[in-house]
């Protein structure tokens, strides 16, 4: 979402902010080599993801940023391509203040890794 070619779709403002102060959030405290820390789209090799998933503990939004977190600092590689993220037809985003404080005691976790 956050690479040139990249970008989101049919969102409004307030979920746009949201999403980039949490990914402003991710780079400046964890320094990942990811530009998107937030995103669900992504694919793992096996062996990797195994490695990975036996060490993981979070849980909700942080989940995906430890796993990436987590092989970033075990020394595998990580690469990106540009997705446009279009937003969803039916239901709504579970985002509300309890993930924004889960994400940020998420956050505070993984820094200590």
């Amino acid at each position: 979402r956050y690479l040139p070619g990249g970008g989101v779709h049919g969102w409004n403002l307030k979920r746009k902010l949201v999403s980039k102060g949490a990914n402003y959030l991710a780079q400046a405290v964890l320094a990942p080599k990811a530009s998107d820390m937030t995103g669900s789209f992504r694919l793992y090799k096996k062996n990797v993801l195994e490695a990975v998933m036996k060490l993981v503990i979070s849980k909700g939004y942080t989940f995906q940023m430890e796993i990436m977190y987590r092989a970033q600092i075990m020394g595998h590689s990580i690469g990106e391509v540009p997705i446009t993220f279009v937003d969803r037809v039916y239901g709504e985003s579970k985002l509300g203040g309890a993930e924004i404080v889960g994400y940020l005691k998420g956050l505070w976790f993984l820094l200590w890794l």
